[in-house]
């Protein structure tokens, strides 16, 4: 099995040059770039299985980036910053961000995130690869698109694969912890708060009314459901809010 590819994409070059080093010795093919322009163009040529995004870069964001990258390839992404701002972190998993590390950190720590990111698959199963069909939308995860009411629905990586995965299970609650461990597909070390704001961005995209949601609703004190009606059925009134 070739070994998983990685890009790193960091001003500070002494940072730069130590996780390339770090990496290097754990067998993963590794390449390198200080700015965000040389960046792209190794994101294209080399197509790496993870990038580790610095956020603030001399000619863009890391958000900038994320987002163009997500948009492009299913790409996971790890963030990599100085800020410790909760705002920052929620702004990360907006623009498809899979996780999140603040500086000064430990290499063995960001090795063991980086193992466990590239643990994920976003691949389906031949069980898995029926389109999903209800009232206005389809969710077909072979092309890993969205169509509500005939209309393309822009979504990252991530907010795919949680939809799909709810809406795979329609009616089951489901609680943070266990979204995290069937979609994310390791066991996350973060903040299980990127469930929610997953959840915010996706119901953005697909719901009606957010402040009412229909599609993805809250079961509080609980965590989440996917409830809609399958194509040809009314759609039926739904109680629960946020």
């Amino acid at each position: 099995m070739a070994p998983a590819k990685i890009l790193i994409i960091e001003d500070e070059t002494a940072v730069r040059t130590l996780i390339f080093r770090f990496l290097s010795k754990q067998d993963y093919q590794v390449e390198a770039a200080e700015d965000g322009k040389t960046g792209m163009a190794l994101f294209e040529k080399f197509k790496p299985d993870l990038v580790i995004l610095d956020v603030n870069l001399p000619d863009t964001t890391g958000y900038a980036l994320c987002n163009e990258m997500q948009g492009r390839t299913g790409v996971f992404v790890l963030m990599l910053t100085s800020r410790d701002d909760e705002a920052d972190k929620v702004e990360g998993f907006k623009q498809g961000a899979d996780d999140y590390i603040t500086k000064p950190f430990g290499l063995i720590e960001l090795g063991a995130r980086v193992g466990a990111i590239l643990k994920r698959q976003r691949t389906v199963t031949v069980s898995e690869q029926q389109c999903l069909q209800y009232e206005g939308l389809s969710i077909d995860p072979i092309r890993r698109e969205v169509n509500l009411n005939h209309e393309m629905v822009p979504l990252t990586a991530l907010e795919f694969d949680l939809l799909h995965f709810l809406a795979s299970h329609p009616g089951r609650v489901w609680r943070r912890a266990e979204l995290i461990q069937e979609v994310w597909d390791y066991d996350y070390v973060g903040d299980q708060r990127v469930v929610d704001v997953h959840i915010g961005q996706i119901r953005k995209k697909i719901e009606l009314d957010i402040s009412q949601p229909s599609l993805i609703q809250t079961v509080r004190g609980v965590g989440y459901k996917f409830e809609a009606a399958p194509r040809g059925e009314g759609v039926e009134e739904l109680a629960d809010q946020i």
